[in-house]
């Protein structure tokens, strides 16, 4: 790549991102995802990545080890 296509990203506190792919046409990519610009799509696959790593550890899929209460759930409360 050429180098970065774009100065800012317009959203505050998201720099660009200076190799998002090894893709010349940045904007022909972000038209195709039609998902936002590349540096929040990067971001939002590394917050992913960052929870699927806790829910290792959480493994919210395992029993709960007591009962909850009877009207957790219900609302109003």
């Amino acid at each position: 790549m050429a180098g970065v296509l774009k100065k800012t990203t317009g959203l505050v506190g998201l720099a660009v991102c200076e190799t998002p792919r090894e893709e010349t046409d940045l904007q022909k990519l972000e038209d195709k995802l039609q998902a936002g610009q590349l540096e929040e799509v990067i971001l939002q696959a590394e917050n992913e990545l960052s929870l699927a790593r806790k829910m290792l550890t959480w493994k919210p899929w395992e029993p709960l080890v007591e009962e909850p209460p009877a009207n957790q759930w219900k609302w109003p409360l």
